[in-house]
């Protein structure tokens, strides 16, 4: 299992490195651009709060813009709820249907190591990977409202973080069932599976009718508008998720152990 671990960990490296420089780069200049926007966003923030559904959606009628807590919560937030999504799903949409897609299956497992020893280790190090990406990317934050010789938001962003990293986790148990039910590469589908709960939270913020049923995807309880504005989130929204990662792995690890691998 350790050893599968390690493996996926080098060969996930430059991967991890890339979209957690780039996520984390681009939330860092978002914060740097308050400074030199921070004059106008105090007659924007007002107008923007007006604008309805579009408000609703993006957290623009939770908090002001015109705050750096306001800023951050709808600009990088948004950058990093989506690219984190998307890294989860990629990362794990493929670690189990490679073995088959690349025919190296027969390999593996013709080594002293079980299936579900082999699964354990994948599932692993996506975790560890997922990890990795949040702890480099708020490092990244942190460095900015330093840089902008502002205090640093612990509580909101160490929450923030932390939730989006739940998120993470969650999505990345579904595209792991994804990638175990299949024998091909689903990279596709894991980004598309990122983008519809994205899409789903974003329409579900701006139609009042679906509001009551948000706890259902993921971003319902790592909205970052929401964190830095202090409000409450059902509990309802941790006890899907928790559920929603338990039978996304326990079924990947039926699927896969049962299923005639590809040679």
């Amino acid at each position: 299992m350790i050893t599968v671990c390690r493996h996926e960990l080098k060969l996930g490296f430059k991967t991890l490195l890339i979209w957690s420089l780039s996520v984390g780069i681009m939330g860092l200049l978002c914060i740097l651009m308050y400074t030199s926007m921070e004059g106008e966003m105090a007659d924007m923030a007002e107008s923007f709060s007006k604008l309805g559904a579009f408000s609703d959606a993006f957290g623009m009628s939770t908090l002001s813009i015109a705050t750096l807590g306001g800023f951050f919560a709808t600009e990088v937030g948004t950058v990093h709820g989506l690219g984190s999504a998307m890294f989860a799903a990629i990362t794990a949409a493929v670690i189990l249907s490679k073995e088959e897609d690349g025919h190296t299956g027969e390999f593996l497992y013709s080594l002293p190591i079980s299936r579900g020893s082999a699964v354990t280790g994948k599932a692993l190090s996506v975790l560890i990977n997922l990890v990795a990406f949040t702890v480099i990317c708020g490092v990244f934050y942190v460095i900015g409202f330093v840089a902008l010789g502002e205090d640093v938001l612990w509580k909101e962003l160490l929450l923030f973080l932390v939730r989006m990293l739940l998120m993470n986790v969650e999505i990345a148990a579904l595209a792991l069932l994804l990638s175990a039910c299949s024998q091909r590469n689903r990279m596709g589908m894991g980004l598309g599976l990122a983008l519809i709960f994205y899409a789903y939270d974003v329409i579900g913020r701006a139609v009042p009718d679906m509001k009551d049923y948000l706890f259902v995807g993921p971003l319902s309880y790592a909205n970052a508008s929401e964190i830095f504005a202090g409000k409450e989130t059902p509990v309802v929204a941790f006890a899907v998720a928790a559920a929603v990662i338990a039978v996304a792995v326990a079924a990947s690890y039926r699927v896969y152990l049962k299923k005639d691998l590809a040679s």
